[in-house]
């Protein structure tokens, strides 16, 4: 048995270009389907957050349109709800790579206002990165990677490939144009080579110990990376 960290937003809102506060939080999909394939496979789950808080889901994530229709969402949020490690998150600042045996980064839009500039999670996935234990990040997840500074200032994962939100997708679900910076955008910026998918379309990146999915279609076949490199 293997023990998989799962580091997730500490925040329900996306803090967009005019200042106002868009409702996120984590998307259900992303955490769901890593978490069932996980259990599945007799692993254990911690869920850790800045400052310990129990996370938000976006209520987009468990809407009808987002899970094939009423009876999709209903059988997402029975899912969500029966996940009892959501509720008991441990404090992020609190988390030591060296207790777990892989580490996981789910998205929603949170991570683009909380985890793409905590310092401890930036740490935390460089160190992951660098001990080559299976990391896995996911949609919106890899806002994270912008705080993976090294000491030079340079990002820790530049010139690693990756999968990410795209600025496509990113336009077409209608938050493009109001959002102070595009995920995409940013991780090219920071010298991260980014691997384009189809929109919506499930895409998988594998780099070493590096597993990144793109949206939420991702996440199951990005969990079954991983689950490969826990065998």
């Amino acid at each position: 048995m293997s023990k998989i960290l799962f580091v997730m937003t500490g925040v329900d809102y996306w803090t967009l270009a005019d200042d106002t506060k868009h409702p996120t939080g984590f998307w259900a999909e992303e955490v769901i389907a890593p978490y069932e394939a996980f259990k599945a496979a007799g692993h254990e789950v911690v869920v850790a957050t800045p400052g310990g808080v129990v996370p938000t889901v976006d209520a987009g994530s468990l809407s009808p349109e987002a899970n094939g229709g009423p009876e999709g969402a209903d059988k997402a949020a029975a899912a969500l709800a029966s996940i009892s490690e959501i509720q008991n998150p441990i404090k992020l600042e609190d988390a030591r790579p060296a207790e777990y045996d892989a580490v996981f980064y789910p998205g929603g839009h949170g991570p683009m206002e909380d985890l793409a500039v905590n310092a401890v999670s930036g740490r935390l996935l460089a160190d992951t990165l660098r001990s080559g234990k299976p990391l896995g990040v996911v949609c919106h997840g890899p806002a994270a990677l912008l705080a993976a500074t090294d000491a030079d200032g340079s990002n820790a994962f530049a010139g690693r490939k990756v999968a990410a939100f795209s600025n496509a997708e990113e336009t077409q679900a209608g938050l493009a144009g109001r959002a102070k910076w595009l995920l995409e955008t940013r991780l090219v910026e920071a010298g991260v080579d980014v691997r384009v998918g189809e929109p919506w379309a499930p895409h998988v990146v594998v780099d070493g110990n590096l597993v990144t999915g793109q949206n939420p279609s991702s996440s199951a076949p990005l969990a079954a990376e991983l689950l490969k490199k826990l065998a």
